[in-house]
């Protein structure tokens, strides 16, 4: 973890995250960015079909999810995954607003800017809930 000065309280963090994008660059600084603060990055893969088979076999907490995927569209993925019951972050280097009602009524937990990725941006998603504490 980071410390007693670091910003994000790791008790209530959502602390098992796989991270799914199709450009490598992003997931190799989304798995940098997301370690140095303390959270467990249990994978990081490209496409649509990878995710749901990570998800199944790592048992993230929470599915970092880019909207526009290469091998197929994300918001249906998200949906797979909460049919799973896995719960889903998306995100997106475009506004939220470009995908008009599609992030909430494909059950995402919430909608992330790629420049705005952070543990703490992460975890506000979280913040009322009592069932991530981490032991």
């Amino acid at each position: 973890m980071c410390g007693a000065a670091c910003p994000v309280d790791h008790r209530r963090m959502p602390f098992r995250v796989l991270v799914v994008d199709d450009v490598a660059a992003f997931r190799d600084l989304a798995r940098r960015l997301l370690a140095s603060a303390g959270v467990q990055v249990v994978g990081v893969v490209g496409t649509g079909v990878e995710a749901v088979a990570a998800a199944r076999a790592d048992r993230p907490d929470v599915v970092l999810l880019d909207v526009q995927l290469t091998d197929t569209d994300g918001f249906a993925v998200c949906r797979a995954l909460r049919a799973e019951g896995f719960e889903v972050v998306l995100c997106s280097v475009r506004d939220e607003r470009d995908f008009a009602g599609e992030v909430a009524e494909c059950g995402a937990r919430g909608f992330l800017p790629k420049h705005q990725l952070s543990a703490a941006a992460l975890l506000r998603f979280f913040a009322g809930d009592r069932g991530n504490e981490i032991g």
